[in-house]
């Protein structure tokens, strides 16, 4: 499978790595659709199958005090709506109470054990890093997702002995290849991709996320600037827009057990 990537630094060649399954984590619905939208829609236009795990349901999220009671059930219908937009049907849940997700074995588990379900060729999910140059891009339940995933992902997944009962149950030890991280520093992101034929599907997606914007034209001039300053990032043409990502080779050719 081959998507329209870019980066000098990239340790991931689109046009020769064979990717047909996709499982990305989030912290909270719409997360997924600000990060990586332009992306999915890229893979599920090409076969790829994409599946999404959001950690939270969004409950401390909205702004209608009166309202509020109806969140969960709200954003949940929107994450529906906003993952067909871009080909995704598969959506699970983990209901962990939002803002206070944290760093545990009981929720390490449940990531471990959906992995080695599905066995993706990536995972995309959050980064553990703070970005000091745009907070809100880590908020501490973000962090917490992307702490989560990187313990989970080395060595839980690939340690037959790590929460045992899951290989007793048939889900055996899985060595991922590919974690995509985003939302993090700049200086971290390695690899870009070019989502120019994506914005209006991206952009469509976040709008669903009606309940989580209060100015929508403001968010959506936001959307598109970060868009255009990571095309022009990655050396593309003008005008181009591109999503950006810390691309990290978990199990590759120059991979040692233990190393």
């Amino acid at each position: 499978m081959s998507t329209d990537a870019t980066s000098a630094k990239s340790p991931f060649n689109a046009s020769t790595e064979r990717v047909e399954r996709v499982l990305c984590f989030t912290a909270h619905p719409d997360d997924i659709d600000f990060g990586a939208a332009g992306t999915i829609a890229a893979w599920t236009a090409a076969g790829v199958q994409v599946s999404y795990c959001i950690m939270t349901d969004g409950d401390a999220g909205g702004f209608d005090a009166d309202d509020h009671h109806a969140i969960t059930d709200t954003r949940t219908e929107e994450q529906r709506r906003a993952a067909a937009i871009v080909g995704v049907e598969d959506i699970h849940y983990l209901h962990e109470r939002d803002g206070y997700l944290e760093v545990n074995h009981v929720v390490m588990k449940q990531v471990v054990k959906l992995i080695r379900e599905i066995r993706p060729q990536i995972v995309l999910a959050m980064h553990p890093e703070r970005n000091w140059d745009r907070i809100q891009k880590s908020h501490p339940d973000h962090l917490a997702v992307g702490e989560i995933i990187t313990r989970a992902v080395y060595p839980a997944l690939e340690n037959p002995f790590a929460y045992p009962e899951l290989a007793e149950a048939g889900l055996e030890a899985y060595k991922l290849p590919w974690l995509w991280l985003f939302a993090g520093p700049e200086s971290r992101e390695n690899h870009f991709v070019d989502v120019t034929g994506h914005v209006e599907q991206k952009l469509e997606a976040i709008r669903v996320h009606a309940s989580q914007h209060p100015d929508l034209a403001a968010m959506e001039r936001t959307v598109r600037g970060m868009l255009g300053h990571n095309g022009r990032r990655a050396g593309l043409p003008e005008g181009s827009s591109a999503e950006a990502f810390h691309v990290v080779s978990v199990n590759g050719s120059r991979t040692i057990a233990g190393f």
